[in-house]
């Protein structure tokens, strides 16, 4: 059995062609335009393609952003007025500040200083809280996608048994917190596992949905993965270059191996990584409505 490819590209598509509907009918309903505002500090490459990505979605989306591109020398305070600025213009509903920030800028800080309701990544304490107690205003970026690919894809989630591997503020954690709330798209049985597990392959074995950030390439191999899983691979390892220079990437997940015994699977890259913006792009909508007193 080869496992169905779960394409990250293809479903994050047609969550945006959903996204496009919504924010034409805001838009001619109501007046209302969602708008995003990305902040980036220094001139890091890979955050640069990454705000810049951004900046595309939300044209073609036919949302409102703004960009700033501050130099690597900005002050705290400096940054930090500028999140003030950007709490109080009603055109903005999201701040995005891209991590991650110049060593000698307090990320912390910076992340509690933007409004909650504007917090569209989900990283406020405030959202954090209220996604531990089941209100979420906004669910993490990351474990939005994972949780859309497994709906989207088919998986049975409820009664489930999913493992995740890794225990990260970014994605082990949240998504586990997700997948065990009493809601749709969860009431899972949820076990984490780290790098502190005395025996993780016992644990993943039992998985029928199994969620994998663990930081390391091919971590998980076809032994630890139960026959019919559901696997979620949410790494991207940098394992070595071709002749031309070009990354060769794998993820946390042997998939060669894995996908001869799995029910499905994201690939690396294609699975996990395209829905990350599209689930900031739904954060961003919401908010807009929730300010409009739409939600």
């Amino acid at each position: 059995m080869t496992a169905q490819l779960i394409k990250g590209a293809e479903v994050a598509a047609q969550i945006r062609e959903e996204l496009k509907k919504e924010i034409a009918d805001l838009k001619t309903l109501h007046n209302v335009v969602p708008g995003l505002v990305t902040v980036l500090v220094g001139a890091d490459p890979a955050s640069q393609v990454y705000v810049g990505q951004k900046e595309k979605t939300c044209k073609e989306l036919g949302m409102y952003s703004e960009r700033y591109d501050l130099p690597e020398k900005t002050t705290q305070q400096e940054l930090l007025d500028l999140i003030k600025k950007l709490n109080q213009d009603p055109k903005i509903n999201g701040i995005l500040v891209q991590l991650p920030l110049p060593k000698h800028l307090n990320e912390e800080e910076v992340l509690i200083a933007i409004d909650p309701k504007k917090d569209v990544d989900g990283f406020h304490p405030v959202n954090v809280g209220k996604l531990m107690i089941g209100e979420p205003d906004y669910l993490p970026c990351t474990p939005a996608g994972i949780q859309q690919l497994l709906i989207r894809s088919g998986a049975k989630i409820e009664g489930a048994e999913v493992v995740v591997v890794g225990r990260s503020n970014i994605v082990g954690k949240p998504i586990a917190n997700m997948l065990l709330q009493k809601a749709p798209g969860a009431n899972a049985t949820v076990t984490v596992v780290h790098t502190r597990t005395r025996d993780m392959a016992f644990h993943t074995r039992r998985a029928d949905i199994l969620i994998v950030a663990a930081g390391k390439a091919k971590a998980i191999t076809a032994d630890m993965v139960k026959e019919g899983a559901y696997v979620i691979d949410v790494g991207v390892n940098e394992i070595g270059k071709t002749a031309e220079g070009k990354r060769i990437l794998s993820g946390d997940v042997d998939f060669e191996a894995v996908k001869e015994k799995a029910r499905a699977i994201t690939p690396v890259p294609g699975g996990v990584g395209p829905m990350t913006i599209t689930m900031l792009m739904m954060n961003t909508v919401r908010a807009a409505k929730v300010a409009s007193g739409l939600k």
